[in-house]
């Protein structure tokens, strides 16, 4: 299957899923990253704000937000820039239908970077929604620990990857 293929399959999986699934298995993921020794010892996490068809995280942003330093990705023209969640940032809608926070860009150190997928692999493959967005950025952090996560369908034996494709350290699913 390429990566087109897999994109409508997952889609359509998530199509068949009943919503309160998805929020059970949301919230056993994020209990997972919680205790997880990495999100433990981050000081400054980069978290996403999810879409509807995503793992859950707005819940999980707001129970942290006043714990930790809480980063989170908006879009720019091709690019994914870093903005800080402040205790009084507001969120609103950007492109694609995101909540975005509206502060000034972050230029400093993460110690942990979440990352959502289409699907991801055993090897740490991840598969975008198709635009190279998180591909272009974690490039530009190589030594910061990278976590995907993902509902249990999106945890597959093995993604089509290219050589551009970033590859994430760790996956958690259901």
């Amino acid at each position: 299957m390429d990566k087109q293929e897999l994109r409508r399959h997952i889609r359509q999986l998530k199509k068949t899923c009943a919503p309160e699934s998805l929020d059970t298995q949301s919230r056993h993921i994020l209990r997972k990253l919680a205790g997880h020794p990495a999100f433990q010892q981050a000081r400054t996490v980069m978290l996403y704000a999810s879409l509807p068809d995503e793992v859950r995280t707005l819940d999980f942003i707001e129970e942290w937000r006043n714990k930790k330093h809480i980063i989170l990705p908006t879009v720019v023209g091709d690019d994914i820039i870093p903005v800080e969640l402040t205790p009084d940032s507001p969120m609103q809608e950007g492109d694609f239908h995101i909540l975005e926070p509206q502060s000034h860009p972050y230029e400093g150190p993460l110690d942990l970077i979440v990352v959502p997928g289409m699907a991801f692999d055993r090897q740490g493959h991840r598969l975008g929604r198709g635009k190279g967005y998180y591909d272009r950025f974690l490039i530009k952090y190589p030594e910061v620990k990278t976590i995907g996560i993902c509902f249990d369908f999106q945890f597959l034996d093995e993604v089509p990857a290219e050589p551009h494709d970033q590859v994430i350290d760790e996956i958690i699913s259901f």
